[in-house]
């Protein structure tokens, strides 16, 4: 695999997850408890749809940065979008309890891919 191999895989990973709940929203409202009913509300597939668009685009983003420049800020992006996801869907699970389930991925996956900018600082 190409230079930067941690971080390029974790950026096919966001992204496959991306378009998975971009076809299929219940694949993230399920689990996170925020389904009501057995399909999506339009409302709700929306919402899941922005989201999944935007993992689709930053996980492309790491997995084909041209460079060490772009790789850096394609990793920043998607760890503050990790970031976000933590206040917008920790407010909004507030008292259930999938919520500890939802911020430990969010959170998880946003340090993981955070630690991965550690492979590409310039090597002496």
């Amino acid at each position: 695999m190409k230079k930067y191999w941690l971080p390029r895989v974790l950026g096919i990973a966001t992204a496959a997850y991306g378009a998975a709940i971009t076809a299929k929203p219940a694949l993230l409202l399920g689990p996170s408890g925020m389904l009501r009913g057995t399909e999506p509300e339009p409302e709700q597939a929306t919402f899941v749809r922005t989201l999944g668009i935007r993992d689709l685009a930053s996980g492309l983003a790491m997995a084909f940065a041209p460079s060490r420049k772009a790789l850096r800020t394609a990793i920043a992006v998607r760890v503050a979008s990790d970031a976000g996801d933590l206040v917008v869907l920790g407010q909004a699970l507030r008292g259930k309890p999938e919520r500890t389930k939802v911020m430990t991925i969010a959170g998880g996956w946003g340090a993981l891919c955070a630690l991965s900018a550690i492979t590409t600082r310039r090597r002496r």
